[in-house]
């Protein structure tokens, strides 16, 4: 077997490549959907990969994961678990509002067209 890559490896990893980069530019004190982020990389609508990928993050990941919520702003982690009660002292830590397991969109959604050139 060779050392490149198939070309389903490749698919995976620049779909991988094009998530990361996306949020990596995302701003503290802003939050995105899984759908939003999805449709922002150019992956349409792969919401729920999106979480699949990002619940496979390195625990030291410098990425912000934690500003990635379901739809609506609702958090998807459950409240007392050590990843649900990270994500929600991260997004306060920021000045993220979090009331009754959600985020208000239209307050802290993160809207990447309205800063660019």
């Amino acid at each position: 077997m060779s050392a490149a890559l198939t070309d389903a490896q490749q698919r995976a990893e620049d779909r991988r490549t094009a998530l990361y980069l996306v949020l990596g530019q995302l701003p503290p004190g802003k939050v995105v959907s899984y759908g939003e982020l999805a449709a922002i990389a150019g992956l349409g609508r792969a919401a729920r990969w999106v979480g699949r990928t990002l619940s496979q993050l390195p625990s030291d990941t410098r990425l912000p994961w934690h500003r990635v919520l379901g739809a609506g702003g609702r958090l998807s982690l459950a409240l007392g678990t050590p990843s649900g009660d990270e994500q929600r002292a991260r997004l306060r830590a920021e000045g993220v509002t979090v009331r009754n397991n959600r985020v208000d969109m239209l307050r802290h959604g993160w809207r990447p067209m309205e800063h660019s050139g």
